[in-house]
């Protein structure tokens, strides 16, 4: 019995020695974890309890300014302001709510909700006018934050719009130039930095600790405002009188691809650009179907729609014919008003036919029995072969989102009918800026240039600048070739179905065209003109596109004295400015 109860004695001994060791250990544990918190943590945590002290608002960088190439501004910055509040702060919620109702026109229901939540800092309303928030912050409400930010603002409205774009509500590019160049116009955000109690009220005497903003750079643009302006103004007097969906008229010099004017009409208000043409209805219309709308109406149809170029194409199949040399200017043709291939006639525009002609005739008569001919001496094989060289099968790489790319046979499905077709324009898509960047080449001695308005960077007072630079590809054509084409295209003009392009003292060049829009048969057109000047040495090229416009259609019956009026506006313009001297004399 005694040898039991020392048995039993020994046990509760060394159970409670057990105990102790190993409180002792969890004790020497939370030591040892107090010290690594306390000392080697300690950077750390003092951090995190500073930052459970702060509060931190952010400051919008001024971003970078659009500028054109005569130092307009065509995208700049207005002051606004974010309205902020702070539920720990607030002294008098009825008062807050009252106020910000009234002054922000806003339902006191909407601001009851934000002032009464439990957060850090609450957003009430942005972009506000710096009118509106001086005014609220007079009245010096506890938890009320003004602070000061930018929206963007676009001086001209709708000028240039497709190609400008617009920007977000956190100031970030959406469509055109604004998103392409937004790593250079975005800038850098600050912060403003506050202190609070442990209820989260300022403490006055700590003050704000600020990092400020790094603001976005000014974009140089080729675009011309003169320019741009006038040609929207002749777009839109044409598509009134003509009744057209819509103009476009795309300016570029051809020998180093920047673009001087770009329209679209209709264009739509930069400032509002959510809002829908009055002419829209409405009522009705699921979130869904106004994106769609939206997305149509940002639309710039020079770059990111195709459409079959007709005529103006023939410029393409002349030149690789004459490269290949399947062709002169001296050999001769008879058009009798239509041209066999295979089992399908295809007919002239003329359907009495043009008789004998020789190749710059038929250039001039824009004869599609000849262009045919002349595909078809060219081959399958050879007409790809250009496609590639010309550099057709590729996109531009213009500095705008969205480019579309050429729609082509394949060339194993290319057979004679689609070969004659293609020779005159038909049956494939290209988009504007396609064809006045090939065209370009052909005529400016054989280098495709890469078409494009972005210049330079610079910060806002001059410096940091940084010039853009852009592929520029050689020997397209040879220097004869390119010489020809122009010779060609000017008596075109001169003497040809362009002559309602002419614009008496200078010396142009051009091609006219009139093509259906898909599906045929729907009575639906589209007329255009593409010309340059000085026909011996082009600076300046444009292209007028006027999609199903009513009655008359024909391109150089309505096309053709658009360029016209354009050019009579422009090139002494350009001259005056020193554009490389336009004129010939």
């Amino acid at each position: 019995m005694k040898e039991k109860e020392n048995l039993h004695k020994t046990f509760h001994r060394n159970k409670t020695v057990a105990v102790m060791f190993i409180c002792l250990a969890i004790f020497m544990g939370l030591i040892g974890r107090l010290v690594y918190l306390m000392v080697f943590q300690s950077e750390y945590y003092t951090q995190k309890a500073k930052e459970l002290h702060e509060r931190e608002r952010t400051i919008k960088a001024a971003r970078g300014r659009i500028i054109d190439a005569n130092g307009e501004v065509l995208a700049d910055n207005k002051t606004v302001c974010t309205i902020s509040v702070i539920h720990n702060q607030i002294e008098d919620a009825e008062e807050v709510i009252a106020v910000l109702s009234k002054e922000l026109d806003l339902s006191e229901e909407y601001v009851r909700k934000r002032v009464e939540k439990y957060s850090s800092i609450e957003k009430i309303k942005s972009n506000v006018d710096k009118e509106t928030g001086d005014i609220i912050r007079q009245y010096e409400l506890a938890g009320v934050k003004v602070d000061e930010d930018y929206k963007r603002y676009y001086p001209y409205d709708s000028l240039a719009s497709k190609v400008l774009g617009f920007t977000g509500g956190d100031n970030q590019g959406i469509i055109g130039l604004e998103v392409i160049y937004e790593e250079y116009l975005q800038g850098e955000a600050g912060t403003i930095l506050t202190v609070t109690d442990a209820k989260g009220v300022e403490v006055s005497e700590a003050g704000e600790e600020r990092v400020e903003p790094v603001n976005g750079k000014d974009l140089y643009i080729s675009l011309d405002m003169n320019i741009q302006s006038y040609a929207t103004q002749l777009a839109l007097q044409t598509m009134e009188t003509k009744q057209a969906d819509s103009v476009s008229i795309l300016v570029m010099n051809p020998q180093n691809g920047e673009i001087l004017a770009m329209v679209n009409v209709p264009e739509f208000d930069l400032n509002n650009p959510y809002t829908l043409p009055d002419t829209v209805d409405t009522e009705g219309l699921t979130e869904e179907k106004k994106q769609e709308l939206l997305n149509a109406m940002w639309r710039n149809g020079c770059i990111n729609d195709t459409y079959e170029p007709g005529s103006t194409f023939k410029i393409i199949t002349a030149s690789a014919a004459l490269e290949e040399g399947v062709v002169t200017t001296s050999d001769t043709f008879n058009c009798p008003g239509y041209v066999m291939v295979g089992d399908r006639r295809i007919r002239c525009h003329k359907t009495t036919g043009h008789g004998a002609e020789d190749f710059v005739q038929a250039t001039m008569n824009s004869c599609n029995p000849v262009f045919v001919t002349v595909g078809l001496r060219l081959g399958v094989d050879n007409y790809y072969k250009y496609f590639k060289q010309f550099g057709l099968l590729d996109k531009t790489g213009i500095d705008l989102p969205g480019e579309a790319a050429t729609i082509m046979h394949q060339k194993e499905n290319i057979g004679e009918v689609e070969l004659a077709t293609i020779s005159f324009g038909q049956s494939f898509q290209i988009t504007p800026i396609q064809l006045a960047v090939t065209v370009s080449s052909i005529i400016n001695g054989g280098r495709r240039v890469t078409p494009h308005f972005g210049v330079r960077v610079a910060n806002t007072d001059g410096s940091d600048s940084q010039s853009f630079a852009y592929q520029v590809k050689d020997n397209i054509v040879s220097e004869e070739t390119s010489a020809t084409m122009r010779y060609i295209l000017e008596q075109v003009v001169e003497n040809g179905g362009g002559k309602n392009g002419y614009v008496e003292g200078y010396r142009i060049g051009g091609k006219t065209a009139t093509s259906q829009t898909l599906p045929r048969g729907s009575g639906k057109y589209i007329a255009s003109f593409l010309g340059f000047a000085p026909a011996d040495n082009p600076q300046v090229l444009a292209i007028a596109i006027i999609n199903n416009p009513q009655g008359l259609y024909y391109g150089g019956q309505i096309a053709a004295p658009v360029i016209k009026q354009l050019f009579e506006n422009i090139l002494p313009y350009l001259e005056k400015m020193d554009y490389n001297s336009t004129k010939s004399y």
